[in-house]
């Protein structure tokens, strides 16, 4: 029987050298996204996989078992699509909003920004969605206020991706978890210890900033009165609707598992959408399927709540099932291991490890500019690493959300800073040295590592476990 070769260095660049050359290609230059050069990378790592000595029938194979890991949080996308459909069709999301945009003071408008926009994108659990809707209102009110476009939409950004990285409707949120076997709240939880820290130092940077920004200059001709009223005419606001939220955050902090505490939260939506804004059963079921769409007239208001619905998630989706596709074949390869394993030989300590954990997942994000590919690969591949050490799998998952989930905003061509560029129309040079909390959520992983603060270890009931799971396997 053939035993395939293992790939060299040189070789197992080969794919990642394909996604650099494609994805800045795809996202600068033609803006198609990132399926096209994932999916040119798949190929790539196939071919040298069968020139290694691989069957097509083991590669194909290799695919299959990449993605599967990937279904559940397939699953619980589809249902984050439900989610924000009914959340806005009952006015919940608008409520938020309208209440969030209410307490605008000039003085201290750029932490607000900061800390409104994390509190959406905690909610709506999607980074891209608070960039185009609250994001794009904050740029008009910053604008008003003459303040500087890139620092409004460094604060944006830092404020939407803290809700990316830790709510449990976000996709990365799910995915990071998913790759390395662990809960999605127990997840959460222990990011808590880097996003929260991490976006209290930059709304207070952001407070230093704008104190030195604003001075005196009055405000200008970015009213919110508008976008308020526009809200009023389509929704009942009232405070009361904020329980829903409330009830949301209860099922969190109860450790209800992920998807029957997300069924709840869309059944919440749905039946406000019914009982306190008057839709229809059809109107609701409408609302999950496709999204609620919003016909103001007002730009600004269609925008913002024109959005949600399964139908909606379907692209991330298919993302997802490609980036762990080729996460497989590279597993299934050895290619990753190439790559990783002269770094991972040298790492004797815990910080050693959390922070070849967070440049493997720079490494990625520059060559690829993708969210999922960034958590991916640094996830499978460093899995084993982390329980030789008997650190805890919920280290790696932190580790990699902190780089590939918000640091990747850091990459002037990755898909998240393109993203924010078209939107805001601002070049990503010009506002990533603002995304303050891009920079500052890495290194907390990296100090936490070396001082031993927050890193969870494996309880030894919680290594028999895993040792009898291993048995029960085989």
């Amino acid at each position: 029987m053939y035993t395939p070769k293992k790939p060299n260095f040189i070789i197992a660049t080969l794919p990642l050298l394909t996604l650099i050359g494609m994805a800045f290609m795809s996202t600068v230059y033609w803006g198609v996204g990132m399926l096209v050069p994932i999916i040119t990378g798949i190929a790539v790592a196939g071919l040298i996989g069968k020139a290694l000595g691989y069957s097509w029938r083991e590669l194909e194979q290799s695919l299959t078992d990449g993605v599967s890991k990937a279904l559940p949080a397939v699953f619980i996308l589809i249902l984050i699509g439900m989610i924000i459909g009914t959340w806005i069709s009952g006015g919940i999301i608008p409520t938020l909003v309208y209440y969030g945009l209410s307490i605008i003071n000039p003085s201290l408008f750029l932490p607000l920004v900061c800390l409104i926009t994390a509190f959406v994108s905690l909610v709506l659990g999607s980074s891209f969605t608070s960039i185009a809707t609250i994001g794009l209102a904050f740029m008009a009110i910053g604008e008003g206020m003459d303040m500087p476009a890139p620092i409004v939409a460094g604060a944006v950004i830092s404020g939407a991706f803290f809700g990316d990285k830790l709510s449990p409707l976000s996709d990365t949120t799910n995915v990071a978890p998913a790759m390395v076997g662990e809960n999605l709240f127990d997840h959460i939880r222990h990011m808590l210890w880097d996003t929260i820290p991490a976006l209290t130092i930059s709304a207070i940077l952001y407070w230093i900033i704008g104190l030195k920004v604003v001075g005196n200059s009055p405000a200008g001709a970015g009213d919110p009165d508008a976008i308020l009223a526009g809200l009023q005419d389509q929704f009942t606001i009232h405070p009361l609707i904020l329980i829903v939220v409330v009830l949301a955050l209860v099922l969190i902090a109860m450790r209800v598992p992920a998807i029957p505490a997300l069924i709840v939260i869309a059944l919440m939506g749905a039946i406000t959408a019914i009982l306190v804004q008057g839709r229809s059963l059809g109107e609701t079921l409408q609302a999950m399927t496709a999204g609620y769409t919003s016909d103001s007239g007002q730009g600004a208001i269609d925008s913002l709540l024109s959005n949600g619905g399964i139908s909606s998630m379907f692209e991330t989706v298919g993302l997802v099932i490609v980036a762990t596709a080729l996460g497989g074949i590279l597993e299934k390869t050895g290619i990753f291991a190439a790559l990783m394993d002269p770094l991972i030989r040298r790492i004797k300590r815990t910080g050693s490890l959390i922070a070849a954990t967070i440049f493997a997942t720079f490494l990625v994000g520059f060559s690829s500019g993708a969210q999922f590919l960034a958590i991916i690969l640094p996830a499978r591949g460093f899995l084993e690493s982390y329980r030789k050490m008997n650190l805890s799998p919920l280290n790696l998952s932190r580790a990699v959300e902190a780089a590939g989930t918000v640091g990747i905003n850091l990459v002037p061509w990755g898909v998240p800073a393109v993203f924010a560029a078209g939107v805001f129309g601002i070049a990503p040079t010009q506002f990533i040295p603002w995304v303050l909390f891009a920079f500052i959520v890495p290194l907390l992983n990296i100090i936490y590592g070396y001082t031993g603060f927050s890193i969870k270890r494996i309880t030894s009931s919680e290594r028999s476990q895993e040792n009898e799971m291993s048995r029960s396997a085989e």
